[in-house]
């Protein structure tokens, strides 16, 4: 099942997405309790995707593919490493990302997001399915020199449109073996896969909970694999999880 928020005539709802056919099921409501159709059928080429939830907060992971903690000159987190991503940074499929005049590097990375779906503290690995609701894309899009810069994450992780998610929310994929692609103007950057990932997703809702409660829509940014890189105005990036589809973003000016 694929999970869409989107807007109509004004209106934003949820929805049932069937690529094959090109079409969103509408939903009553939220989809974290019940999922019931309301049996109107749009078009998806006639509405606006957005993100497919609105997260109280982005939880992310650092350095949690080896390959991308060797690229960064890193050691191997001996715990997931986490830092927050402001909710404000949230942009939609097909969102402009905003060059921000404040940084000299912008760089893209491509994640798998898992979205809960019902409220977590101090969940188990075991138990970490029962409180997801599925997965979707994100592109942790970082100011690299102000990483470095800051030492500390949150501005260079924290500007608006900073967090493209999307396109929708897949409810039965397996995170343990899903491909993890970032093309740049059609250009493959990143190609790995979330079997790479040092602490499954299991042990991160384990992990993150046992310090924070995790509410309904909040969504954990699992890592990136290696091949990260500049972006540049103009440039059209896209982040493809297998078993989910892609979400694509332009650069702009500010």
């Amino acid at each position: 099942m694929k999970i869409a928020r989107y807007e109509f005539d004004g209106q934003v709802r949820y929805g049932l997405v069937e690529p094959e056919s090109g079409t969103v099921r509408e939903i009553a409501g939220e989809p974290f309790e019940r999922v019931e159709a309301t049996g109107i059928v749009r078009r998806l080429d006639e509405v606006r995707l957005l993100s497919p939830v609105v997260p109280g907060k982005i939880v992310a992971v650092g350095l949690n593919y080896k390959d991308h903690a060797r690229e960064m000159g890193k050691k191997i987190p001996e715990e997931p490493l986490l830092f927050l991503k402001a909710s404000s940074a949230v942009n939609d499929p097909g969102g402009e990302i905003v060059y921000t005049p404040q940084s000299q590097r912008v760089d893209y990375e491509a994640e798998l997001a898992v979205v809960i779906g019902r409220k977590a503290k101090n969940v188990t690995s075991e138990d970490a399915a029962s409180h997801i609701l599925g997965y979707t894309c994100i592109n942790d899009v970082t100011a690299r020199d102000l990483q470095v810069k800051d030492v500390q994450y949150t501005r260079a992780k924290g500007f608006d449109t900073f967090a493209p998610l999307g396109p929708w929310v897949a409810t039965d994929l397996d995170p343990s073996a899903a491909s993890v692609r970032c093309l740049v103007n059609g250009e493959v950057r990143q190609d790995g896969n979330t079997r790479e990932m040092g602490a499954s997703v299991g042990r991160l809702v384990e992990f993150i909970s046992s310090v924070m409660t995790l509410f309904p829509g909040d969504v954990i940014a699992t890592g990136t694999p290696p091949g990260v890189g500049p972006l540049r105005v103009g440039d059209v990036v896209t982040v493809e999880v297998g078993g989910i589809g892609a979400l694509t973003n332009r650069v702009v000016a500010p």
